[in-house]
């Protein structure tokens, strides 16, 4: 049996403000959906990817930014970083892990720059959307086996 991830759910305090967000990256709207008593669902696709994020009012109980770990991979770190910043986002510089694995948690084991081999999957940069909710962006140039 498949099992797709399709949507991630985002906590916001702010749903236009989120929305309008969103678009500046260029993330698709394929739905706000307004309900009774306030409620409402806005879901927006990051480009390129199958899976979609959903914010809304009533949407979830979670506190706006606590989501964190979001990862957006792409091809190429520095264009992607630069695409961003020219969009008016705070992203960091691109960095990577001093252990070289993965990402660990917090600033404490960035180095600067991308990773020296240009390895897939360990060349990162950070963003946060206007709640707070954390954002990765990592490059991915060639995905180990079976992926």
């Amino acid at each position: 049996m498949d099992l797709k991830l399709e949507v991630v759910v985002l906590p916001v305090a702010d749903v236009d403000r989120a929305k309008a967000f969103y678009e500046s990256l260029g993330f698709r709207l394929d739905a706000d959906f307004p309900g009774d008593a306030g409620f409402r669902v806005v879901q927006l696709t990051p480009p390129g990817s199958a899976t979609s994020i959903i914010f809304g009012s009533g949407v979830t109980s979670a506190a706006p930014g606590s989501a964190q770990g979001l990862y957006l991979v792409v091809e190429d770190i520095e264009a992607a970083r630069d695409e961003l910043a020219g969009r008016g986002v705070d992203v960091s510089e691109v960095y990577h892990d001093a252990g070289g694995v993965f990402e660990h948690a917090g600033t404490e084991h960035r180095v600067p720059g991308p990773d020296p081999d240009r390895g897939s999957y360990a060349s990162f940069a950070s963003f946060t959307d206007p709640d707070g909710n954390g954002w990765r962006l990592q490059e991915i140039r060639e995905r180990l086996p079976g992926r």
